[in-house]
């Protein structure tokens, strides 16, 4: 999961409405060059999305987001989702998702949140909400310490076009999360070639930090 998500950088972070538009959505993702998304579970259309791009497109990496609950990791991951993130560290998430084999990353704000999810096992982790925690400024503070231990961070929350780069300079940050390319409002009216486009020049704003 690690190098996947090294190779591009980028982890689109998807709010699905309608279970219709998972599809269409992997394929804009897939025909701009991204083979990576996060579906959250925040909306009652996340399980079913990610049933079908499971299904359909195995290629890509799945994640399921703002899994909160045990009972989500266990339906995150029978719907075909390779991995989970949440907004927070919880030790019970942590541990539900370790027990039926689902990749795991919390997010962390504080010294002390990256401590613990050390302690539980867990390098990958989400830094949340990314610009309103501090951002890069944040972030270059937190690799002092923990730099060494092989701990790698995916900033989100306030991440875009503008802002990627800043980010993915800092060799701490192994991508970041936005949802600028997967805009809800472009989603729901099916703006599919726009959200290529979006998507492709993502790519290689991230390639262009490296």
């Amino acid at each position: 999961m690690i190098d996947r998500i090294l190779a591009k950088r980028i982890v689109p972070v998807v709010v699905l409405d309608h279970v219709e538009s998972a599809e269409p959505l992997a394929e804009a993702l897939l025909a701009g060059g991204l083979d990576i998304m996060e579906i959250t579970f925040r909306t009652a259309a996340a399980e079913e999305s990610i049933r079908r791009i499971s299904a359909r497109f195995p290629e890509i990496l799945l994640g399921a987001g703002t899994l909160l609950e045990k009972e989500q990791v266990q339906r995150a991951r029978d719907a075909g989702a390779t991995f989970g993130l949440a907004p927070g560290l919880n030790p019970n998430i942590i541990s539900a998702a370790r027990e039926i084999g689902l990749q795991f990353s919390p997010g962390v704000m504080t010294p002390s949140d990256v401590e613990l999810a050390l302690l539980l096992g867990c390098k990958l982790l989400k830094f949340f909400p990314a610009e309103a925690a501090g951002g890069t400024n944040m972030l270059k503070s937190l690799a002092g310490p923990y730099g060494h231990t092989g701990v790698k961070f995916i900033p989100t929350g306030g991440i875009t076009s503008a802002n990627l780069a800043s980010y993915l300079k800092l060799p701490i940050v192994a991508a970041i999360g936005g949802s600028w390319m997967v805009d809800k409002q472009l989603v729901n009216d099916g703006k599919w070639a726009e959200i290529t486009r979006i998507t492709r020049e993502a790519i290689e704003a991230a390639a262009a930090a490296r």
